[in-house]
């Protein structure tokens, strides 16, 4: 079974917000984040489907 991964843009867009708060939220600790290999000096990351839409479900995690 395989998981569905999302890009950070791909979740931005989701969520109508700029892909540097998603990159912000994975470094705080706010949503889990896959770390890949590096390719030169950027640092990749891939958002489950699941804890994308657990992180919907319990709004009260990531809401001010």
């Amino acid at each position: 079974m395989s998981e569905e991964l999302l890009t950070t843009f791909e979740v931005a867009r989701l969520l109508r917000v700029d892909p540097s708060t998603i990159r912000r939220w994975i470094k705080e600790g706010t949503l889990e984040g896959v770390l890949l290999p590096r390719r030169g000096k950027k640092q990749l990351y891939r958002i489950r489907w699941k804890t994308l839409n657990d992180m919907l479900q319990d709004s009260s995690s990531w809401l001010v």
